[in-house]
């Protein structure tokens, strides 16, 4: 696989490359090590493309992870508690997941235990490879991404994406780089409120 479009959103790659350097050149070396070729394996049942062989979403996080994982990224998780209250929401947002239960519970509120898992995180930077649906890639850029950063265990977040002709060589629905890039430059340069680099990739 190659880059071939790069967006930094709160000067996210301009950290990596004054403070992260060597993780920015191991993430360009996994990806340039992704075989495309191998990952063309799913035939198609869709009536528009019936028969025809399709680049796997499977095949393609399989390899990332597999590469990934042999570089020490691993997975992580951020746990917290919510309530239906907002502004005991507001207060407990930034505390320790330990005292935003006690004080839920002080003000006579129900806590609720959730969380968010990344699959790659590594010396505070982490990565998602999405070839998934849309949703998935807004979640991935709108809550996960921004969960880590606000439970500073992130500095910088990194979104891995299809350009859109390597995902018309995927099933209907899968979210890619131009129409992302499109997203997130529409909701205004402070929105998410954390520093990203958003990569497109394609064979």
């Amino acid at each position: 696989m190659k880059i071939v479009e790069i967006y930094s959103h709160l000067n996210g790659l301009d950290f990596l490359l004054v403070h992260k350097k060597s993780l920015w050149k191991e993430i360009q070396a996994v990806i340039k090590e992704i075989d495309a070729r191998k990952c063309k394996t799913k035939v198609s049942k869709e009536k528009t493309m019936k028969g025809r062989l399709l680049y796997s979403p499977i095949e393609m996080n399989k390899d990332f992870k597999n590469l990934l994982k042999i570089k020490n990224w691993e997975e992580s998780r951020v746990s917290y508690w919510v309530t239906k209250d907002e502004k005991l929401i507001r207060k407990t947002l930034t505390m320790a997941p330990d005292e935003q239960k006690k004080e839920i519970e002080s003000e006579g509120f129900a806590p609720i235990f959730s969380y968010n898992q990344t699959d790659h995180i590594k010396d505070r930077v982490a990565i998602e490879v999405q070839f998934g649906k849309y949703s998935f890639v807004a979640y991935d850029l709108f809550v996960k991404h921004l969960a880590f950063y606000v439970g500073d265990k992130i500095d910088v977040g990194i979104e891995i994406l299809p350009m859109k002709s390597l995902q018309n060589q995927m099933s209907s629905g899968v979210a890619y780089y131009e129409g992302e890039l499109y997203n997130v430059i529409r909701q205004g340069r402070g929105v998410p409120a954390v520093p990203l680099v958003i990569i497109g990739i394609e064979p």
